[in-house]
């Protein structure tokens, strides 16, 4: 699985960062690495560097192979809270996504 990591001008990104944000994001959707292409991990704090709360924002997208990318978003105190939150919401629309998709192909077959 591709994972690709970006970062606002706000956040500075390494090679740390990057490790361990796609390392996270990995572990949450590791049942869904064959159907995947790619992820991509949006980083940024909302707030400039300004101590307030769930500025934190991560925001994740899936591409699937023959399907619209799946979506999925958290606000939270620190970055790590953020990638996980928005990992395993991105979970859940892939697990409600594919559902469907499987769900219209049994209709088309009965």
């Amino acid at each position: 699985m591709q994972i690709a990591v970006h970062t606002d001008n706000t956040i500075t990104g390494h090679d740390a960062l990057t490790s361990r944000v796609a390392s996270e994001v990995e572990q949450v959707l590791v049942r869904f690495e064959s159907r995947m292409t790619r992820v991509e991990v949006h980083l940024s704090d909302e707030s400039a560097g300004r101590p307030t709360e769930n500025d934190m924002r991560c925001v994740t997208e899936a591409f699937l192979e023959g399907q619209s990318p799946a979506v999925a978003s958290h606000h939270a105190d620190t970055l790590d809270e953020a990638v996980l939150g928005a990992a395993h919401r991105l979970d859940r629309v892939l697990e409600s996504q594919l559902a469907r998709l499987s769900n219209d192909t049994a209709r088309r077959h009965a």
